[in-house]
């Protein structure tokens, strides 16, 4: 695994990973989820060593605020845990996700596949119903969440949301809450107000009906929608969850609806069952280039 530097149009250096090198015809780009990066998230190291081993390199796209943790002691296990996305700015999430693609495309790849995971995938749905470039030959879509459906069931969203709104008008906005996002993770203000209302992520609302399906509707090419069986953001139905987002699409018929065996929405213990998942798609699409 190599760090890499990927420069954004408004002169931010996001730091990704990459697994292989431009030898290799096909590239996954993989962008991660919320308060996720390769150094706390085995899921996009599975996938990188196995995909590399088969001929096929992959870069963990890490969003602008992937790397700004929170430590703490995790008294159940003794060990210390990192946590949080203290500050982000979800409106930029195409412009982020286009310089992994264009990064990926500088280096001469002939087939570049765009992948996510969880909020990751929204973002590629939001490039890739966007753009006007061709640069994306297939996509995989990975546990998305219908996120209006998500601040409605993740604990203490609302509380954290009226806080958040008196922090801001108190003048507070880049201070941190003290209480966690969703239960889960150290947000500013600003941040907590930013992600709640990311319409621009609000792209599968296939159980609250709060958002936009054009983006998935203006997708220009096939793929795949991965999930796990137990994953417990689709309210009981992951493989209808995903079907119903796939209907959105232009094509549906000439997209694969992929479900993971015992699988949650992190894949946690499934790791190497996802990075298989995603070998398995990229071979039956491009078989005459990466075999």
């Amino acid at each position: 695994m190599e760090i890499i530097r990927v420069n954004t149009p408004r002169g931010l250096e996001l730091k990704g990973a990459m697994w292989g090198d431009n030898s290799m015809d096909t590239v996954v780009i993989i962008m991660s989820g919320i308060c996720s990066n390769v150094f706390q998230n085995d899921l996009l190291v599975a996938a990188g060593e196995l995909l590399s081993a088969n001929n096929i390199a992959c870069i963990a796209g890490h969003a602008m605020d992937a790397f700004s943790f929170i430590a703490y002691s995790d008294f159940s296990t003794g060990k210390q845990k990192n946590t949080g996305v203290v500050n982000d700015d979800f409106s930029l999430v195409y412009e982020d996700t286009e310089a992994y693609v264009k990064y990926a495309k500088e280096l001469r790849f002939k087939n570049i596949v765009l992948a996510g995971h969880s909020l990751g995938s929204n973002k590629i749905i939001n490039y890739l119903g966007n753009t006007d470039d061709n640069l994306v030959d297939y996509f995989i879509v990975s546990s998305p969440v219908d996120l209006a459906y998500w601040f409605k069931v993740m604990p203490g969203v609302q509380e954290c949301i009226k806080l958040a709104e008196k922090f801001v008008s108190e003048g507070r906005g880049k201070d941190i809450l003290p209480i966690l996002f969703g239960g889960f993770s150290p947000m500013c203000a600003d941040t907590v107000l930013g992600f709640y209302n990311a319409f621009n992520l609000k792209n599968c609302p296939v159980i609250s009906g709060e958002g936009e399906t054009n983006s998935l509707n203006s997708i220009k090419v096939n793929g795949a929608f991965v999930i796990g069986e137990k994953d417990s953001l689709t309210e009981g139905d992951p493989k209808g969850f995903m079907e119903k987002i796939n209907s959105y699409c232009k094509h549906p018929e000439k997209n694969r609806v992929i479900v993971v065996p015992d699988a949650s929405h992190i894949f946690y213990g499934k790791h190497r069952e996802y990075a298989e998942t995603l070998l398995d798609c990229v071979v039956n699409h491009f078989m005459p280039a990466v075999v």
